[in-house]
This record gives structure tokens, sequence and C-alpha cells, in this order.
């Protein structure tokens, strides 16, 4: 059994900062994935982007990302107008950690690649609160699913970004890991704008402040509007169930 998560006191986030995607276009192998597509993240806000397979969702993140340059247009800015660069950190479905790294070196790895003294006390502390403070020397093919992806969590906290942008993390996981990884990352990226792509309904309703549904070629965005209540929400709340039928109303799957 995975050891407990220890409680710290919350470390400070940067100031919430809110997303403006205007007129985005995509073309990729000469099929338009989306076209005068706008989004708007608020700030300090949990969205997840729900949409079938194929859809466009992973191609808008790298977008926002700043990852896809080749058949892109549109504007992408900060509420202060600023660019993003800089300012992102992207959470990947796979954990993509490093294997001949251990657990602490693949955390601090973003401040080497950069040239910076890596902060290890604060890297130890971010891998306490995820419940891995005995693994720091582990290599990550001696971990378990869960306990790799608290690793990648930890290492996305470690680049302290305003906004996190999260595609599928918990997917390949079992149930239980898998809520406790999203209560989880639900408590440490509170006052971050987060934007979590998931092809789970009830995932979404669970975390998200806001709900976003793609769909369509090219794809457009509609916001599931009125949701229940506030994060973290019960599945089983008739409310949550409703919003939940909804939500496949709008993926053509009822």
């Amino acid at each position: 059994m995975s050891p407990p998560f220890t409680v710290f006191p919350r470390a400070m986030t940067p100031a919430p900062l809110a997303v403006s995607l205007r007129a985005a276009r995509l073309v990729y192998g000469g099929l338009t994935l989306f076209d005068d597509l706008d989004l708007e993240l608020t700030g300090g806000c949990f969205t997840c982007l729900l949409g079938p397979s194929g859809i466009g969702k992973t191609s808008l993140l790298r977008l926002l990302a700043g990852l896809t340059a080749i058949g892109v247009s549109g504007e992408l800015r900060g509420d202060d107008g600023l660019p993003l660069t800089g300012r992102v950190a992207y959470m990947a479905q796979q954990d993509l950690l490093l294997p001949w790294l251990n657990v602490l070196d693949n955390v601090t790895l973003g401040n080497r690649l950069r040239g910076e003294r890596p902060d290890r006390e604060r890297a130890l502390r971010l891998l306490a609160r995820v419940g891995l403070t005995d693994c720091t020397r582990a290599r990550p093919d001696t971990l378990s699913g869960g306990m790799r992806q608290r690793a990648a969590l930890a290492r996305t906290l470690m680049e302290d970004r305003p906004v996190v942008l999260m595609d599928e993390p918990f997917s390949g996981l079992d149930a239980l890991t898998r809520l406790r990884l999203q209560a989880l990352a639900a408590e440490l990226l509170a006052g971050r704008t987060v934007l979590l792509v998931t092809h789970d309904p009830l995932e979404a309703l669970r975390l998200g402040d806001h709900v976003l549904v793609m769909n369509g070629r090219p794809a457009t965005l509609s916001p599931l509007p009125d949701l229940p209540g506030v994060p973290p929400r019960d599945p089983g709340d008739p409310a949550v169930q409703a919003a939940y039928r909804a939500i496949l109303r709008l993926l053509g799957a009822a």
C-alpha cells in the first residue's frame, strides 16, 4: 500500500493568470482540427476538457504549451497581455520519467536543463507532499504506476508555473489510485490555472470548476452550464448524474 500523504502548510502559489486563446486554427496532415476557435481559462480555476478520441484535445493542449508551431495560427495571451512563454507547466499522459535518473533527479530535471541550480530542499518537500519521501533514490522502474504519476506531479509542481496543462494523467491507473491522485492534484494545484484533458465525464465533473466539451470537425468548444455545487463533487449526487447525462448528449453518446 502506498504511504500516507504528508500534510504540509500550503506553499505560496503564483498569482492567478487567466488565459485567452483567440481565433485559433490548427491544420495537421491536411486535416483542419479546429478553425476560429476561442478558449478562455479563468485564472486560478480548474477547467476540464472532454471530447472523443482524435478530436484535437491533445493538439490544443500542445498549442497552449507552445509545443506546436507548424500549421498554427491565432492569438494566445495571459490576462496581463503578455505571452505565456515560460509560464506553463505540462504534464503528459505518460509520466515521462527518465529511467536512468532516480526520482529526486527526475523532479529537478527541469532546473538542470535550464542550467539552474536545483532547489533540492523544495523538491524533497514536494516529494513528501505526494507521499514519496522514502522513494527519492528509487529508479522509476521500481515504482508502481500510481507512484510514478505522483513523481510526475511533483516534477510539474517543481516548475512552479501559474498555468498547468494536464493530458489525461490518471487514465492508466486503477480506480482507487486514480481517485487518490485526483484529490491530491486538486489540493496541490489549488490557485493555479489548470486545464485537464480527460475522457471521463465523471472525472471532469468531480474536479472541474468549468467543463468544456470539444466536438465536431473542425472542432468547437461547448461549455457545460450550471455545474452543481463546487469541486470535489460526489459522482453519486443526482445533480452530478444529470450533468453527466448532459455531457453524454453533447458527445453524441446518449
